[in-house]
């Protein structure tokens, strides 16, 4: 049974189907909810009492606010409709202020709780009332808060926030001026609340963080400027100018410049100049009115927690640091805090110290705040030296007192224990004195009172003491996370974090200070990342094993886990001695005994652990008694007991004489007893610290172990890529010098690009891209192109091309731009490829594309050296486009290397397959990873696959040698080895052409010379089995190509064999392999997760290559896109790439980030590619796609710029027909609640609606009785949970039924991106609130996944209001909005597309009709077949039958079927109806086997007055459902379609579809699937996979579709002797879109399913099929 407790305490399983993972509260948290926790999580606003309700005055002008209702979300909603919905013109939202003063003192009354404020930002309140109605002049708190909350939730939302200002620009300033007043209020007018001013500060971190819109970073960036250092001591800001002259000019210049102004403008460049000085003043009155002890005002500690993130976030980015870090340094903000009282107190300040500690890290910083250069440790010791030494002199010289200290040496006074014993021994006179000489304090007079002696000495120990090398505490941290980080909430969050409180956590934006502090951030935030995962798998084995406490007060278990196991015995066998320069041991090594008393395939599974796998040991102090239950509302730890978690990495099992079993191809020997000991390497940063704690008194965990957890491989290669990352940091990591500046965020964004690079190459071979010299013209609309040759028979490709130069100062145009301007020139020069030889497999290969000038320009982009960056739209040939810019490279620059990388294995083994299709050499590929296998093609390009390909392809080449032998009649063995080979190249073949070609070439002009070519040529005997005639004896020049051809084949024979020497030298398999990788192969493919865990492996061979291509680019993590750049040492100190080439989409979905807080707060979903595009970095947008039909792409291509339509979408045949059965391509189908349910939430977070999943399956069904095939069908939805109700829906009605069958894939959203399908099925599933397809990234997935037809089911009052989705569901709902069939149409279709079928159209009304309709037509065909093959017993009849007969009983008219229905057909806007088309509306009173009148289609309503905000749904009566069959008597009726999957199993048994948080529709990006092999945080291992998506993540709140399932994360493990519910045996586990089977998981057998039941003759089922 689900169980549910306080907002932060909640839990939801986060495993998938047989997963099963109990979520327990959090501990440690001060806040139970934070802001709004006491609001009800079911409505999307609080039900406050009488007293909550503040009557609005009257306005001033328009209408007056209705009252208010019993409850304010619909009180709220009714004023959005009524002030600012979609029907209220703009000319009539009249400015109101009592209306918004109203509206803002009701949020007041709720504490701001964000429920109400997300459901205005949702009515478009900023959009549509509140900026439009700004004026700057007569703008009151209300109205500048109101705008403030908005912003501010829509940051939260992850929805644009700013692009509602571009509407009234020049009102900006005067709004953020206006905000900046507000921060700096009088804490004593109490004009603003705390918690008002914290929504303040959260304005300014949104907006110091939007520094790439130039609306606001016009204004932010003159807070941080250098006249800020006008609030600097005098003496200090004298002592920063003279450091650095330039700023000295600088600073002359701006105080002439201040002089010209008038009063006005002086006064508002003065407040800004001292605004974050005066913020700063403010805050040290919030922090020093928190006391040591009492009640403390969680509002005051908010402010504070924000006003730290606030300014780590303006140390943590260079613009913003450059001048701030020296104001910050003067008002010793860090020492001041470090001293208050809220630090001291526990837990209301944990956070706060958190935050502090991040703060004082980005403070100190390895780097040159003016230059922006990083600095080594080398220059930052000679920093410190420089200040003590400066101290000691001045103390020499100035302080007696400090004689001591000034004659010391560095290492002995610079500590902090040496440092406070000499300091804390002077007065506060002296003290002050020092201080004021250093230019810390002001000197000491009447009007600077002086500080506190504790102040003082802590601001000399903090400017003095000895740093610590931010690289050794790196190389000092443990990889594997520890109890104390695993449940700190503030560190690690849990899966419900709303985005209300800020976190101790990184952040990712647009720029980074150092490549470390990039490096830095990746690596804390992955390593937490994968710390979250782990937590999850801790609480998931503990929680099943069921430790309790016995009389004894020992520890024992109740339950078992498959996942963990009790440990018999833990002892640490070796503790290596440190290595020199380290006090950690170098390695430590344990060995675990354990019981597998488990059943054969877990038993199976322990055995199978390999080497460097990771496990987990876990020490359990039990505190509960044998039969008492868990409380999963309360803190998981102290009810457990738990103790301690460390890591180990597996070394291996033992065999009975403890040896390690070695692992290899020889079987492992058998045991005798169920005893099995595992030697493991522990971490020697964690040993080092535990017996540091010993040695102190500490308690030894080693000795406590009691649990042993192991992990899925794919979700344990955490702790490889942390070592990547590691080593990264420690290695001299360098970005190639172009590339610098643009990877940090910084400089020109453009100058990385061809166009702005000095090596730019003028001449390249496009080889056979260009099918003709006209469609070379047209790819280059922008140039005059110029032949080399006038002859219109030589004017065919293959072409190089010459370019004019691009200066630096060019920019790159458009393909479409330039016309009618001067055009510059291109040298076009076609030439022959030489004759490869006679044979047919020596042609090359042609493309066969013909690429459009955007795809063109993409490629010549990737070909120059530089970055390139490619946005490609869905179906705009992306993979193509890369496939020839490899193909390419390949050619001409034969030379270099060129690494592929994706995201997935699925597009590396497409794009491979591709590149194989071309024309290069097969030798020279190379498959890296596990996907491989998943290759369609016969042969093997892994690494050993290629290793055997040139083994074998050396025994062919040496046959070849030997047949040649002999045809020349050479003695000896010449083919034995290659190196023998080359000699009888060198001497007898080679010879024998020279003079061949001597005796040839004087004969070139003669007539007889075409005869001696044939006549003399040496090896006619070796071509004998080529095609004949070899020579044709027309040209001499014909002949002569061909002779030359013969040898060039003969010549590359030898050259392979050259080749191939190695691999005779080299005799084990591993040096072949890495031969091949380092020296053969040219283009080498692997994915990003590959290269993160091999990357050390590829360094230590001297793995080099030069150019990078990497597909589904804005699929992959920050980090993940950077490690494959840096798979190589570089050379005297650079990095030879030459190319990085990427290929995404960002307006796609993003990577995978299962945790909430990880992907909104850290911003972690954000990609390189989405980066850089943020930065302004110069990209080509394919702008044509060749998969949709016109119509379906204008719903998605709005979202583009410029993306037209390839000329085959409308060309090729399966185009130019309409969809038959269909009178639309596309269409929106409004679903009504069934039997009063809309959607469910059977678990938290596991969405679904029963009417949408029976509408889609009675949609498949009647597709299927059309004719059309299972595999062109596909049924997605935007939540797991509707996924596995529509897959039982599937199962108890088609499964079991060959005329149905399953459509091609029931999926996710997220889990089909990069996967297409003619017709879709679409669910959106949500009724209440829009969720998480308010992305609009997720909505151009959705709509962009069908080739032919689209029918989307959702309640269409609830998506037509949001903002996001309006260019798509404008266009939607300008069609009916009930859906339209044509049954007379059979597939394949006949009627061409776009006329209008001459058939009568059958207008579904409700869900039940249509499941009607499909149950009477499968019915009556059936009966129609049984009878033929009745009759075909008795005299021969075809095998086949025909479609039903068409009825032509007339039918109603529109208004009498319309009255009969009991309510008006909705129809859209402007859809011109054909008089011939009819309407067949099935309606209850028809008696059975007749068919109502037909009617014209005629325009009717729309849901224009549907509610626009989220609200409760009322239940709506379903339409009865038409009369018996007049084939069939049992036929339910109305509503009594079976209840499938409505009521889920609770408990364990469902996956969590997480997407609403209990915030309410903030939704994260919702990632159905785990990536199976490259998405690093999840299972961390090449693998194949289905499709790189976001589908099955453990997400928790975070929407993300699918959870994991079958072997994606950790099943449901048996409890006691039996397996639990819902898990099926070991052996049989489900596949990974399998739904668990469970006995409540299972569907209940119904009427209507009990007739649709299998045919009894199958083959008159197969009649029907070929039928149709």
């Amino acid at each position: 049974m689900s169980r549910q407790g306080p907002r932060s305490g909640s839990w939801a399983g986060r495993g998938g189907a047989g997963k099963g993972k109990r979520r327990f509260a959090p501990q440690g948290v001060w806040r139970s909810g934070g802001v709004g926790a006491d609001v009800d999580p079911v409505v999307w606003l609080p039900r406050p009492g009488p007293a909550h309700r503040v009557p609005l005055p009257p306005p001033q002008h328009g209408p007056q606010p209705k009252k208010p209702r019993q409850k304010d979300e619909f009180y709220l909603a009714e004023l959005a409709r009524e002030f600012w919905g979609p029907n209220i013109a703009p000319d009539q939202r009249k400015a109101n202020a009592a209306l918004i003063e109203g509206i803002y003192q009701t949020l007041k009354k709720t504490n701001l709780a964000y429920r109400p404020i997300m459901g205005l930002e949702y009515s478009q309140y900023l959009e549509n009332y509140l900026w439009p109605n700004f004026d700057p002049d007569k703008a009151s708190p209300a109205h500048l808060m109101s705008t403030v909350l908005m912003v501010n939730e829509k940051w939260r939302e992850r929805v644009p926030p700013w692009e509602a200002f571009q509407s009234k620009p020049e009102h900006f300033p005067a709004f953020f001026h206006q905000v900046l007043d507000a921060c700096l209020t009088d804490m004593k007018e109490e004009l603003y609340s705390m918690k008002e001013r914290t929504a303040l500060l959260l304005f300014l971190v949104h907006s110091f963080n939007s520094l790439e819109i130039d609306l606001v970073r016009e204004q932010v960036q003159r807070l941080v400027a250098l006249p800020i250092w006008n609030s600097l001591l005098p003496s200090r800001l004298e002592q920063e100018l003279g450091a650095v002259p330039k700023l000295k000019k600088y600073w002359g210049v701006l105080q002439k410049r201040d002089q010209q102004l008038d009063q006005a403008a002086r006064e508002r460049v003065e407040n800004e100049r001292q605004f974050l000085s005066k913020m700063l003043q403010h805050f040290f009155q919030v922090l020093d009115s928190i006391p040591a002890q009492g009640e403390v005002s969680e509002d005051a500690v908010s402010y504070c927690e924000r006003f730290l993130e606030l300014v780590t976030d303006l140390e943590a980015q260079l613009p913003s640091r450059r001048f701030f870090n020296t104001l910050l340094d003067d008002r010793h903000l860090i020492v001041r805090c470090y001293l208050s009282q809220l630090v001291k107190r526990e837990p209301e300040g944990h956070l706060f110290k958190k935050l502090l500690q991040r703060l004082k890290f980005y403070a100190g910083f390895e780097i040159n705040d003016q230059t922006g250069s990083s600095l080594t440790d080398h220059e930052m010791t000679d920093l410190h030296y420089n200040k003590i030494t400066s101290l000691q002199r001045a103390a020499f010289k100035l302080f007696p007192a400090l004689r001591s200290f000034a004659l010391s040496n560095v290492a002995s006074v610079d500590t902090r224990e040496a440092l406070l014993k000499h300091f804390q021994a002077l007065d506060s006179a002296t003290l002050h004195a020092i201080a004021a000489h250093l230019h810390l304090v002001p000197a000491p007079g009447p009007e600077s009172p002086a500080p506190s002696s504790q102040l003082l000495v802590e601001l000399l120990v903090a400017q003095h003491e000895r740093r610590s090398s931010q690289l050794e505490a790196i190389n000092a941290t443990p990889l594997y996370p520890t109890e104390d980080i695993l449940w700190d909430e503030n560190v690690v969050p849990s899966e419900f974090y709303n985005g209300e409180t800020c976190l101790a956590l990184p952040k990712l934006n647009l720029q980074f200070l150092t490549l470390h502090d990039y490096l830095l951030r990746n690596f804390n935030l992955f390593r937490l990342e994968s710390t979250y995962e782990i937590r999850e798998d801790v609480e998931d084995v503990v929680s099943r094993m069921k430790p309790w406490l016995t009389t004894e007060g020992t520890t024992e278990f109740a339950g078992w886990a498959r996942m963990a196991l009790p440990i018999s015995s833990f002892a640490v066998i070796e503790v290596g001695k440190p290595n020199v320069g380290e006090n950690r041991p170098s390695r430590v090594r344990a060995d675990i005994a354990v019981e597998l008393t488990v059943g054969d395939t877990v038993k199976y599974e322990w055995e199978g652990l390999r080497k460097h796998d990771v496990c987990f040991l876990v020490a359990v102090q039990a505190k509960m008694a044998l039969r008492e239950q868990f409380d999963w509302s309360k803190p998981f730890v102290p009810q457990v007991g738990l103790a301690y978690v460390r890591g180990c990495e597996v070394e291996g099992m033992l065999d009975e004489h403890g040896k390690v079993i070695e692992e290899g191809p020889e079987p492992k020997p058998q045991f005798t007893t169920n005893t099995r000991t595992f030697r493991v390497w522990l971490d020697t940063n964690q040993y080092q610290q535990d017996m540091a704690s010993v040695v102190q008194g500490g308690e030894d965990p080693y000795e406590a172990f009691n649990i042993i957890m192991r992990r899925k491989p794919k979700e344990n290669n955490f702790k490889a890529v942390l070592e990547t990352i590691r080593d990264l940091m420690n290695a001299e990591c360098v970005v190639p010098a172009w590339l610098h500046d643009v990877f940090l965020g910084y400089g020109d964004p453009a100058a990385a690009s061809y166009a702005r690079l000095p090596n730019q190459i003028r001449t390249l071979n496009f080889n056979d891209t260009f099918l003709s010299l006209d469609h070379l013209r047209a790819s280059f609309p922008q140039y005059q192109v110029q032949c080399t040759t006038e002859d219109p028979l030589l004017q065919v490709p293959p072409f190089r091309v010459t370019f004019p130069m691009e200066g630096p100062g060019h920019k790159r145009k458009h393909p479409d731009e330039g016309a009618g301007q001067d055009k510059k020139t291109l040298i076009v020069e076609p030439y022959t490829i030489a004759n490869r030889g006679p044979y047919p497999y020596s042609q090359p290969k042609r493309n066969t594309v013909p690429f459009t000038p955007t795809q063109v320009e993409a490629i010549h982009s990737g070909m120059q050296p530089g970055l390139t960056m490619v946005v490609g739209p869905p179906g705009t040939g992306k993979t193509d486009v890369a496939v020839q810019i490899i193909s390419n490279i390949y050619h001409n620059f034969p030379e270099q290397r060129t690494l592929l990388v994706t995201h997935s294995n699925q597009a590396l083994n497409q794009l491979f397959e591709k590149i194989m299709a071309l024309d290069i050499d097969e030798r020279h590929l190379l498959r890296l990873g596990h996907g491989e296998e998943e290759l369609q093609t016969e042969k093997d390009f892994s690494r050993y696959g290629r290793v055997n390909f040139i083994l074998s392809l050396r025994l062919e080449l040496l046959k070849e040698v030997e047949r040649l032998q002999e045809s020349l009649g050479v003695a000896g063995d010449v083919a034995y080895t290659c190196e023998t080979a080359g000699h009888f190249f060198l001497y007898q073949v080679v010879a024998r052409w020279e003079a061949y070609v001597s005796k040839i070439k004087p004969l070139a002009n003669k007539p007889e010379g075409i005869r001696a070519i044939n006549e003399l040529f040496p090896f006619t005997k070796f071509f004998a089995n080529a095609p004949q005639p070899v020579f044709k004896g027309e040209e001499f020049q014909q002949d002569w190509e061909i002779a030359e051809g013969c040898f060039r084949h003969l010549k590359k024979i030898f050259n392979q064999m050259e080749e191939f020497r190695a691999f005779e030298l080299l005799r084990s398999g591993r040096d072949r392999i890495n031969y091949l990788l380092v020296k053969e192969a040219k283009i080498i493919a692997m994915t990003c997760t590959h290269a993160a865990l091999k990357r050390r492996d590829l360094v230590e061979l001297a793995f080099k290559y030069d150019n990078v291509l990497m597909e589904e680019a804005a699929q992959i993590l920050e980090v993940e896109t950077f490690i494959p750049l840096m798979l190589q040492n570089p050379q005297d100190g650079y990095n030879r790439l030459k190319r990085v080439v990427l290929i995404g989409d960002h307006h796609q979905l993003p990577p995978v980030i299962k945790n909430m807080a990880f992907q909104k707060y850290s911003n972690m979903e954000q990609s390189m590619f989405t980066r850089f595009v943020r930065l302004g970095v110069s990209t080509i947008q394919l702008d044509a796609q060749g998969r949709a039909r016109p119509p379906l792409c204008s719903l998605y291509n709005w979202r583009y710029r410029s993306l037209g339509n390839l000329p085959h979408v409308t060309q090729w045949a399966e185009y130019r027909v309409a969809n038959p059965g269909f009178r639309y391509e596309y269409q929106l189908v409004n679903v009504e609640d069934f039997n009063g349910v809309g959607e469910s939430e059977p678990n938290p977070y596991f969405y679904q609606n029963l009417g949408e999943a029976e509408y889609a399956v009675a949609l498949f069904m009647f597709m299927r009785l059309q004719g059309y095939p299972p595999d062109k069908i596909a049924i997605l939805t935007t939540y797991n949970g509707q996924k596995h109700l529509i897959r039982d829906v599937l199962a108890k009605r088609c499964a079991r039924n060959p005329v149905f069958g399953l459509p091609e894939k029931v999926t996710t959203v997220d889990r089909y991106q990069g996967q297409q399908n003619d017709h879709i099925i679409l669910s959106l599933v949500r009724t209440k609130h829009v969720g998480h397809l308010r992305d609009v990234r997720r909505l151009v997935v959705a709509m962009s996944r069908a080739r032919l037809g689209l029918v989307i089911l959702a309640r269409v009052g609830l998506f037509r209001g949001c903002t996001e989705l309006q260019p798509a569901f404008r266009l939607l709902m300008k069609r009916p909005l009930r859906l339209h069939l044509v049954p007379d149409e059979f597939y394949p279709s006949t009627r061409p597309y776009n006329k209008p079928p001459t058939s009568k159209l059958f207008v579904v009304s409700t869900m039940s009709q249509l499941a009607q309709y499909v149950y009477q037509d499968y019915h009556c065909r059936m009966d129609a077949l049984r009878a033929q093959r009745r009759e075909a017993q008795s005299s021969e009849a075809t095998d086949s039958i025909a479609p039903p007969p068409v009825d032509t009983t007339p039918m109603k008219t529109n208004g009498e079927a319309l009255q009969e229905e009991g309510g008006v057909q909705e129809e859209g806007d402007g859809v011109p109806q054909e008089p011939e088309a009819m309407e067949l509306a099935v309606q209850p009173d028809v008696p059975p086997g007749t068919t109502p009148e037909p009617v014209e289609d005629t325009p009717t309503e729309t849901l224009e007055d549907t509610p626009l905000m989220p609200v409760e749904d009322t239940p709506q009566k379903e339409e009865e459902m038409i009369q018996e069959s007049q084939c069939h008597e049992d036929v339910p009726q109305g509503d009594q379609l079976p209840q499938v999957r409505e009521d889920m199993p609770q408990g364990d048994q469902l996956p969590q579809d997480r997407e609403d948080t209990p915030q309410g529709d903030q939704l994260p990006q919702d990632r159905e699937d785990t990536p199976q092999g490259d998405q690093l945080p999840q299972g961390r291992e090449d693998t194949p996979q289905e499709v790189q998506s976001h589908e099955d993540t453990p997400q928790g709140d975070q929407g993300h579709e699918d959870t994991p399932q079958g072997d994606q994360g950790r099943e449901d493990t048996p409890q006691g002797d039996q397996l639990p519910q819902g898990r099926e045996d070991p052996a049989q586990e489900p596949a990974d879109d399998t739904p668990p089977k469970s006995a409540e998981d299972t569907p209940q057998e119904t009427a209507e399913d009990a007739s649709l039941t299998l045919a009894q003759d199958t083959g008159m089922v197969q009649a029907e099929m070929e039928t149709n």
